[in-house]
């Protein structure tokens, strides 16, 4: 072989080796980069697996498992010109009666301790918001509080006036709030996220305050209290907190 076609042999060979080594290079830098999408991807679900944990189905923030579920953060600031005058609560006091399916539970409202939240359950209620609406949410030993809550017509938990409101009143110092309270349930850490719903407590039961502060007492249960323990002790549906049996509110009645 003369040395001008051994010099041409030896270039093309060592043009192939160095074809070679690029798409070993290309290769391993495929391999980086899919590992790499791998990696990001698992650090991704992993991310949003504990935004679930942290936050509600919605999106919306949590509320507690031990404190009364919110009303939603969408509706109109306490501002609305819906939201009853607090002066309709005549600071006195209201009684009168919640029909439920399971029975009566007479009530009575404090119109001078609580004026926003007595004028706007007075108002509801005179206009038949109530009426027809499910209790939709029972809790017990497991949560750490004992309340029955109604007041939203959708019975989701996540409905209301089309209204919110604020800010707190009669909030109990000590967090305890005794068997038969009334009060309003609302966002967590927003005292000026109340609406309809509302909770009746069926055994003491103390509840932390949350950087809002607590929830506003608005009236007690005056009778009719083993109407509201049955429902308890019959328990909810597996897997959830509403009542095993629907609990309706037929009307509700107040002078």
């Amino acid at each position: 072989m003369s040395i001008k076609r051994e010099r041409e042999y030896e270039r093309r060979r060592y043009e192939k080796w160095q074809e070679r080594q690029a798409h070993a290079r290309a290769r391993k830098s495929r391999q980086r980069w899919i590992a790499g999408s791998v990696v990001a991807a698992l650090v991704l679900a992993l991310g949003v697996g504990a935004l679930v944990v942290l936050n509600n189905d919605d999106g919306t923030p949590s509320a507690s498992a031990t404190t009364p579920a919110a009303e939603p953060t969408t509706a109109p600031t306490a501002n609305s010109a819906d939201v009853p005058d607090p002066s309709l609560a005549q600071a006195r006091t209201w009684t009168g009666d919640i029909s439920l399916t399971q029975g009566d539970v007479g009530i009575s409202l404090d119109g001078a301790a609580a004026p926003q939240a007595v004028a706007n359950f007075v108002t509801l209620a005179g206009k038949g918001f109530f009426d027809k609406t499910k209790c939709h949410r029972l809790t017990g030993e497991a949560d750490g509080l004992f309340v029955l809550q109604c007041g939203d017509p959708t019975g989701t938990g996540s409905g209301g006036p089309g209204y919110t409101w604020g800010p707190i009143e009669n909030a109990p110092a000590d967090g305890v709030y005794p068997a038969g309270t009334i009060a309003m349930a609302r966002q967590q850490n927003n005292g000026s996220s109340m609406g309809s719903q509302f909770f009746i407590v069926y055994k003491d039961s103390t509840i932390p305050a949350d950087t809002a502060g607590g929830y506003t007492v608005f009236g007690h249960v005056t009778s009719g209290m083993p109407v509201v323990q049955a429902i308890a002790d019959a328990g909810t549906t597996t897997g959830t907190q509403a009542p095993v049996s629907d609990v309706i509110i037929e009307g509700v009645k107040i002078q």
